[in-house]
């Protein structure tokens, strides 16, 4: 049995007449009767009786069969379209991994926007370091992820996305409160609360490397793993943190943000993928998300 078969009988069905069913499939009337004995032949029943040579009406074998043609054709139509939509990248599952540090800033912007033009793909959300999406990738256990280079794999692709600053977060009681810069040199003595380095090793070089350049270490006095936990230690006046610029979005009451008055690293952010993983919904996800950064940073 093929796919013509239960078309050519809807269409008889539908018509109970030959020729109005064969003109309508455009095809000739002897072929159609032709194939409608074959069919016949194949379930072994008459799914019609003939009134007339051309005139029919259907057997109660032909009406259950109808109702199952229909079943048949549209279960047929949803699996063509769920296939197309697939092919396109527009249904299925995503998963994305990320730093702590672009819920900030960047990912709730890309994902309402990516949620609100493909609704049917499922996003599964995983909070990794950078290494760890590195290492997820590899294994296949997200998609594509937002970390911040360099990264350790040099096999993978990645797209920078943002470029961002370094301030200084500090308790509104600190005595540099109404202070409009902070100077490095001022920072030395400071106690400093950090992030340890496995978390973020680019991020945590980057910070370090403004007292490595001055040839001093800093006085970490606190570590975190959190950046809330950070700012909330901040805001209790247990030492002042170097942070990018973003999580100036974070706001705490208790905490001022201030620019660093020399030249500081750049602190980068990239989508990342595996390109032997290439699928139609990174590819649409990876498209979108250049889209909407380019938005976003015409409106800044």
């Amino acid at each position: 049995m093929e796919l013509r078969h239960l078309r050519y009988f809807i269409a008889v069905a539908e018509e109970l007449h030959f020729t109005k069913a064969a003109e309508r499939l455009h095809i000739a009337q002897p072929p159609l009767s032709q194939q409608i004995q074959q069919l016949e032949a194949e379930l072994g029943v008459k799914l019609f009786e003939r009134k007339t040579k051309r005139q029919v009406q259907l057997t109660e074998a032909g009406k259950v069969f109808l109702q199952e043609a229909y079943q048949l054709l549209m279960q047929l139509e949803t699996a063509v379209a769920l296939t197309q939509r697939t092919g396109r990248g527009e249904t299925g599952q995503l998963r994305i991994g990320f730093t702590s540090l672009v819920i900030y800033d960047l990912l709730p912007l890309i994902l309402q926007q990516f949620r609100e033009q493909f609704l049917e793909v499922e996003l599964v959300l995983l909070e990794l370091t950078t290494s760890k999406q590195e290492q997820a990738l590899r294994d296949s256990l997200i998609h594509v992820g937002f970390a911040h280079p360099p990264l350790e794999d040099d096999t993978l692709s990645y797209k920078c996305i943002h470029r961002e600053t370094l301030v200084v977060a500090l308790s509104s009681t600190h005595s540099w409160a109404e202070k409009e810069h902070i100077c490095v040199q001022s920072l030395l003595s400071e106690p400093l609360i950090m992030f340890p380095r496995y978390l973020a090793p680019g991020l945590y070089d980057r910070i370090m490397s403004l007292f490595q350049q001055r040839n001093f270490k800093p006085n970490i006095t606190q570590e975190a793993i959190q950046m809330q936990t950070i700012i909330g230690l901040v805001s209790a006046g247990m030492g002042v943190a170097i942070i990018p610029s973003s999580l100036q979005n974070l706001q705490r009451s208790g905490v001022f943000y201030r620019p660093i008055l020399e030249e500081v690293p750049v602190i980068e952010t990239a989508v990342i993928w595996q390109q032997n993983n290439l699928t139609p919904i990174v590819e649409n996800f990876l498209q979108f998300t250049q889209k909407a950064i380019s938005k976003f940073q015409e409106r800044q």
